[in-house]
């Protein structure tokens, strides 16, 4: 269904009871009675687990899969797939220069892409009252993966143009990507650039944002919209850059403090974060959600671009007791500021 996102952000922002938007979808495992490995093989069953999710959470918008191996198989990565987690990538597979220049740019639908975006098509279909976001990878945290992170991190300075080589083809592949999306009928896509969080501003500024720029260029209009989310714990010392990216909203992880973080965030511009997905919404209870989600709450919902989320994407098996909690505490929270 075709949306003025920036409306919609306009009129989030506005809300004196602002919806949560956390990044929720792995669990629809549990709703479904499927395994991972099954959810992440069957656009169908994506589509359908979305709209369960979406009937029984009053959050803001319904966001698909948050699988950062999808972009990598595409690639050629080895993945390592489990009936309970996420999807990993297995090693790398560009180990120099020649290995970079080698490396082919994927067409959209080859793996498991063309799957995930049928998925995002049928989904639009079975969700209409509210945005439908569909998930990607950032530029760098691709290049990470099909070069190793922890070797991307020294080739930063010993090989550079090897990283900017790669880097070319990762965003090359990710603007085709999210354009397929785009036509599906995604309203938006949920950016994830963990990686990034890793780096110093200099290299941030140098390897990642200039590359999430000319993918917002290319894809972000008034009915599509990106909302980039970093959860590493050096998104406050490169917020300058991040914002340079001018995605249409930002999304943190609970690295970082999200009071000290929105004090960085443009007036006009919504942010969202940061209740810890694995330490709270997978290992904790449902008092411990609650204390945990009006905790940030209370420190930055002052902030009227202040939107309440999960710190990155909640867990396939964590407890929807768990999940229910951290809406019933939004909840509360409005319902206290009104008496």
């Amino acid at each position: 269904m075709k949306r003025d996102m920036r409306k919609w952000l306009e009129e989030l922002q506005a809300a004196p009871v602002k919806k949560a938007m956390p990044i929720l979808s792995f669990p629809a495992v549990q709703l479904l009675g499927i395994s991972v490995k099954e959810l992440i093989s069957d656009s169908d069953r994506q589509a359908k687990g979305m709209q369960l999710v979406a009937e029984r959470t009053d959050a803001a918008a319904a966001v698909s899969l948050m699988d950062l191996s999808v972009e990598a198989e595409c690639f050629g990565s080895r993945i390592r797939v489990t009936d309970k987690e996420v999807p990993t990538v297995m090693g790398r597979i560009v180990e120099d220069e020649e290995g970079a220049k080698a490396l082919k740019v994927p067409e959209v639908g080859s793996a498991r892409s063309g799957l995930y975006v049928d998925a995002i098509k049928k989904a639009v279909q079975l969700i209409t009252d509210r945005p439908v976001f569909a998930g990607a990878i950032g530029p760098f945290s691709l290049a990470a993966r099909l070069l190793d992170v922890t070797e991307i991190m020294m080739e930063c300075y010993d090989e550079p143009d090897m990283v900017h080589l790669v880097m070319e083809k990762a965003t090359s592949f990710l603007i085709e990507y999210c354009k397929a999306y785009k036509a599906a009928g995604a309203n938006g896509i949920v950016l994830a650039e963990p990686v990034t969080g890793l780096l110093s501003p200099a290299l941030a500024e140098e390897f990642s944002a200039p590359y999430v720029k000319r993918l917002v260029d290319a894809v972000q209009d008034d009915c599509f919209i990106v909302i980039y989310h970093n959860c590493g714990n050096n998104t406050i010392q490169m917020i300058d850059s991040i914002l340079e990216t001018g995605a249409a909203a930002y999304h943190f992880g609970n690295a970082i403090d999200m009071a000290e973080m929105m004090t960085h965030i443009p007036a006009q511009t919504v942010a969202m974060g940061n209740v810890d997905p694995a330490g709270e919404f997978f290992q904790g209870t449902p008092e411990s959600v609650r204390s945990a989600t009006l905790q940030v709450m209370e420190k930055c919902c002052s902030y009227p671009n202040f939107v309440i989320s999960s710190g990155c994407d909640i867990p396939p098996m964590s407890k929807w007791e768990n999940i229910e909690a951290f809406f019933g505490a939004v909840k509360e929270y409005y319902e206290g500021q009104a008496d």
